[in-house]
This record gives C-alpha cells, structure tokens and sequence, in this order.
C-alpha cells in the first residue's frame, strides 16, 4: 500500500498555510460549503499533474507552494521504474516527495525528491500514486476508451501470459512490415540508397581494416614518438647493474660477504638465500635489458607511414564510427542492407511469405487472447451485478460488449472475415448499462446521472481497486443525490474500498462520514480582512455533533445527536464484522 502521509499547502486560493497528516483507512473531510474541502483536494489533483492556473494563487502572494510526503510500502511498485527511467534517487525507506510550485505569473516548477522534472513527468509519478473521482469530471472508469485495459485488469489472472506472446508476434510482424512498406513504396530512395551503401563498403574495404588496428597503430605509435627517452631511460638503468664498481658489483661483494657470515651462523642462511636469489633475478633484469636495447631501433619511415595510415583511419572513423572496429560491424550490416537491396524482388517475396505466417500465427493468439476476454466478461458481469445489487441497484443490467474489429481485404481472416489486428488483438470493448427494467443497455456515460452515476462509479472502483494496485483514491462528493438506505450502502462500499487502498473522501452525507477511521472538518474564518482554512482532528465527541450538524444542520437536537450515536454505533459494528 502507498499512503498519503503529509501535505503542505501554502498561499493557494484562500489557504495561507495549512499541513495535513493522514493515516491508512477511510478518512473523511466534512465542513460547510465553501469552507476549503475541494480546495485541499484540487492542491493534491495539482501535486498528481494536474493543469494549474494563476488563479490557483492566493490574492496578494507572488506564488502557491504544495508539498506531498508518500510512503510505498511495496518495493514492487511501479514508481520505481520512473526513478529507474529518469534518473531520480529515491530514499531506501520508501518515501516519496512531490513539490509544485505555481507562480502568480503562470509558471510552474516541479520536483520529485529535490530532483526538477517537466509537469508531464510529474503526472506520470502522481497518476501511479493518486486516483481522484469527482462528481464534475469525466471518470476513466466511464470512458468506453478505457474499458478494455480494464477487462484485461481484471482478467489478468488468466490471459497474462497469452497476452505476452501476442504482443511478442504482434510487434514482430508489426515491425516487418513497416521494412516491407518502406522497401515497396520507396523504390527511387531505394535505388539511391543502395548507391550510397555501394559506395560506403568499397570506400572501407579499400582500407583493408583489421580488428583492433588503431588501438595498436596508436601503441606502436607512442613508442616511435618516445624513442629517445626510452633508450635513454632503458640505457641508464643498465648502466646502473653492469660495469665495474655498479650495483650488480656491489651486490655481488655484499652476497659473498653475507654468504661466509652464514657459514658460521645459522640464523643467517635464510636471508642469505632470499639475498641469492634477488641478486640473480637483478642479474636476469641486466640481460633482458641488455637485449632490449640490442633490438631498439629508431625508424622515422616507420612512424611516417603509421601517421599516414592512422590520419586515413581517422578520416573513415569521422563517417562509419569511433573505433576501427565500429567500422567492420557496420561494414558487415551495410553489405547485408545492399543484399536485400539488390534482390528487392526476392526480399519482398520473402517478407510477403513472413508477414502472412506472422499474421496467422498473432491471429491465433488473439483468438485464444479473445476467448479469455469473453470468459473473463461473464465473470466481471456477475461481480458488478452483485456490486450494484449491494448499492440498491438490483433491477439494474450490465453486459460486456466484445465486438471484432473488422479489417481490410489483405487482413487475417477469422470465419471467412478480416479482421484488424492491433495492440491488444481484434478486440473492441464496451461496458453497457440498463438502469430501469424495460430500457435498453447503453454505454455507461448516457445512462446515469446523479444518484445513479455516483452508485456505478463505486461499484465498479470496488472491482478494478486491487487490480488497479493506485494508492489513495480520492472521492469528491461522489455521494451527491443520495440519502437514506443507499446512503448507508455507499458509506460502506467506500470503507470496504478502504480496506485495500487509503481513501480520503468529502462528503455530506453523515453515514458516509460515521464510517471514517479519521475525520477532519475543515472550517474557513476571517481575520484583519484575510479568509482562512483550518483543519480540525475530530475525536469522538467532536464527530457525533459533527455528524448530528451534518444530519439536521446549524441546530443541535436530541434526536439529531441520537441519529448520530447510532450511526457510528452501526459504522462500528459493521467495521468489526
């Protein structure tokens, strides 16, 4: 799980300064209209990428700063492979930083732990940590667009690995026929390119390279530059072992006078070996070097003729690659590219032959891809029936449209039809709904408004939560337009969403609000002309008046603060079941 562990607003609309600690579980933000419950909300859409403006800016300020503290709990979230991508550090306990600042000029600067990033970046991070639903916005969950990722989501148990060898032959055949497509189409580009190659390979055969050639021109090189500090250098040293009264003298004078000290004593014929044996070693050294400068020899034609043989490299190396060896392997491809080239006709057949196996072969995985969706459909439509039962929308009937994509007469067929491979196979999905008996399904967004869309919206966040592995959902009076008895079921959908993901809701409806685990109110007050937001930690006294204000409004009654003992008497007991 991801938590929402702190956030830091500052001069944003008619918030000076305002930190916010949340915990795990339901958390409920209660208040008056136009106290700053969405304001907190739409400073956390904005911290997930969200489109900012200057009217985001407190009145009379330069800028609006928003901070969010994180804490992943799973070292498997996909977070971490945007860090891997973009090269942000990110802390070893697992906790995460998102920083926006918007200026009073329209400008916005963003940063993942300390670490500045484009807005677009930013969205990418905060759209896997945050999952905001409001009443006002088009819900994903509702876009048709959307629904068969969602299928697959649900469904992804069983058609995972199918799903894995379609996209292995579907990019394969996607990328051969692009080459295909590029050979046929571009026969003139064709032609000039197969001269520039021709050209290219004969300019580096006619170098007669060979593996690792400037590495060693290069060495040889050093070498020949550095003749006469070498010879000098190896000379000195000799002359420093050999030759009357040098060290090979002396060494020998100390070995002999060691070796007749050891004769009369024992303790000393250990070193007198290891002296022995340094003293021959030096011996060898004098010889090699002896012979080292036996062979060196200056040769200026020699180093003319490497200067002139790497300044050609150096010239091959400025178009083919940077090593000589760079250059082999793309002379290597190019003779292959010029092979195809040259036997265009005979390549397009073979392509023609490999396309058709390929699309056959993604035909069939799709296939058994679509099968799994069409088992996977019957089980999503029984949980979300059971879902909306649970929500009082027992008459309610959902199905799941899977239709083939029809495709073009040089397509893969299926039953004596072509079909139009894709992405994800041949599949087109769509969520259908009948909200009253009699009606019709039809597509999820032209069925249900108010009430209704808010029931469907939960019911179907109950089902994809887990799957979806988002962090903190947030609901933004999702719970509009309903009371009573479904009122009741909402508060304890929305906990039972609770139970695998941290949900922060705002609501006005006490039910929902008795089923929190935390309850903030959020209160807007004035002082010296200037608007403020505070947020208050309700314990459980504060929230049964909470609760009882919420139920019958300004005015406390006995039996509105009755109502509200019960209602969190029945939160709890359902809690604890």
């Amino acid at each position: 799980m991801v938590l929402l562990t702190e956030l830091s607003i500052q001069n944003f609309t008619i918030i000076n300064q305002l930190t916010i600690s949340f915990n795990d579980g339901l958390t409920v933000l209660t208040g008056e209209t136009g106290a700053g419950k969405s304001i907190i909300i739409d400073a956390i859409g904005l911290l997930a990428g969200g489109r900012g403006s200057v009217e985001y800016v407190r009145h009379g300020e330069n800028k609006a700063v928003l901070e969010g503290l994180f804490t992943i709990e799973d070292p498997k979230h996909a977070i971490y492979k945007l860090f891997a991508e973009y090269g942000i550090e990110y802390d070893s306990e697992g906790m995460i930083v998102l920083h926006r600042t918007i200026s009073a000029k329209g400008k916005s600067i963003c940063r993942v732990n300390g670490s500045l990033v484009t807005l677009a970046i930013l969205r990418e991070f905060g759209q896997t940590l945050i999952d905001i639903h409001s009443q006002h916005e088009t819900q994903s969950l509702l876009d048709s667009s959307r629904h068969l990722a969602l299928l697959d989501l649900f469904n992804q148990e069983h058609n995972a690995d199918i799903y894995n060898d379609y996209q292995k032959v579907y990019q394969k055949l996607k990328k051969t026929k692009t080459v295909f497509d590029s050979l046929k189409h571009n026969e003139q580009e064709s032609i000039q390119r197969l001269d520039l190659l021709r050209f290219q390979l004969n300019e580096i055969n006619q170098a007669n390279l060979t593996v690792n050639e400037d590495l060693e021109l290069r060495k040889e090189r050093e070498k020949l530059v550095n003749f006469e500090q070498i010879y000098t250098n190896v000379e000195e040293t000799y002359n420093a072992l050999r030759g009357e009264h040098k060290g090979l003298d002396w060494l020998s004078l100390g070995l002999s006078a060691l070796e007749t000290a050891s004769s009369h004593e024992e303790e000393l014929k250990k070193v007198t070996e290891n002296y022995s044996n340094n003293y021959y070693m030096f011996e060898e050294i004098s010889i090699e070097l002896r012979n080292y400068l036996d062979q060196l020899a200056y040769e200026p034609e020699r180093l003319a003729m490497i200067e002139s043989r790497l300044n050609e490299i150096h010239l091959l190396i400025r178009k083919y690659g940077s090593t000589v060896n760079e250059i082999i392997e793309y002379a290597a491809e190019i003779e292959d590219e010029i092979e195809q080239l040259e036997n265009r006709d005979q390549s397009l057949q073979e392509m023609t032959e490999e396309i058709t196996e390929l699309a056959e072969d993604a035909l069939i995985e799709a296939k058994q891809l679509h099968d799994l969706r069409v088992n996977g459909a019957k089980r999503l439509i029984k949980v979300i029936k059971t879902e909306l039962k649970d929500l009082y929308m027992e008459k309610a009937q959902f199905e799941t449209e899977i239709q083939i994509r029809g495709g073009k007469p040089d397509d893969p067929e299926l039953l004596g039809k072509p079909v139009q491979l894709g992405e994800t196979g041949f599949d087109q999905v769509r969520f259908l709904l009948s909200t009253n008996p009699g009606e019709p399904v039809k597509p999820l967004d032209r069925v249900a408004s108010g009430g209704e869309l808010s029931r469907i919206m939960l019911a179907f966040k109950k089902v994809f939560a887990k799957h979806q592995g988002v962090t903190s959902v947030i609901f933004d009076e999702v719970d509009t337009g309903v009371s009573g008895r479904v009122a009741q079921a909402i508060a304890e959908k929305i906990h039972t969403i609770s139970l695998d993901s941290q949900v922060l809701c705002i609501t006005h409806l006490p039910q929902v609000a008795a089923m929190a685990d935390n309850h903030l109110l959020i209160e807007k007050g004035t002082t010296n002309k200037e608007t403020y937001t505070t947020v208050i930690q309700l314990e459980e006294s504060n929230r049964i008046e909470e609760l009882a204000r919420m139920t019958t409004g300004t005015t406390l009654t006995d039996a509105s603060v009755s109502h509200a003992k019960e209602l969190i008497t029945r939160a709890k007991d359902f809690k604890s079941n």
